[in-house]
């Protein structure tokens, strides 16, 4: 929200640009990285997985933001609404699909990235399909492929349910 702000709206590009040069890294080896340096720990992972989806958020946000119709604020504010009254009340009410879709992917490429944290240890799904793979059991690999993806698969629903409730009115 602040990079849409005037005195912070000039970092905005080379915080994006930064934020997709991570998002253009492996998530493998960003995960490897921070294991590094943090340690192979379940923190490190969680770490790491924040880091990596933090693009479709932040980039959303910013664009539907950007989106609001200046006529709609102008409006807010020839109403008598302060800066902060048209942010909750009019630019992030409208901006909220937008939002919200962002959070959705981010949530579904967090669930599909999360399995590369077995690789350092920090359990989770990604340990059936290290395992299916080590020893040569196929059912065992398929069955951890396949749970990770109707787990992400179920949180888009679940993040399509979300936006569809929280959608305000009217729009």
């Amino acid at each position: 929200i602040l990079l849409t702000r005037r005195p912070f709206q000039k970092a905005s590009g080379v915080i994006l640009v930064l934020a997709n040069a991570g998002q253009s890294a492996p998530a493998v080896g960003l995960i490897v990285l921070l294991a590094f340096w943090q340690g192979f720990t379940f923190k490190a992972a969680v770490i790491a997985l924040v880091l990596y989806t933090l693009l479709p958020i932040l980039r959303n946000t910013i664009i539907g933001l950007e989106g609001v119709d200046r006529s709609l604020i102008e409006a807010s504010r020839g109403m008598g609404m302060s800066g902060v009254a048209t942010l909750w009340r009019v630019e992030l009410p409208l901006a909220s699909p937008v939002i919200l879709n962002g959070v959705r992917t981010a949530l579904v490429l967090l669930v599909g990235t999360a399995a590369l944290a077995a690789f350092i240890g920090a359990g989770g799904l990604g340990v059936l399909i290290q395992t299916g793979m080590r020893l040569f059991l196929p059912s065992v690999l398929i069955s951890g492929a396949l749970l990770s993806s109707l787990l992400a698969l179920l949180i888009d629903w679940l993040g399509r349910v979300i936006e569809t409730f929280a959608r305000p009115k009217g729009l």
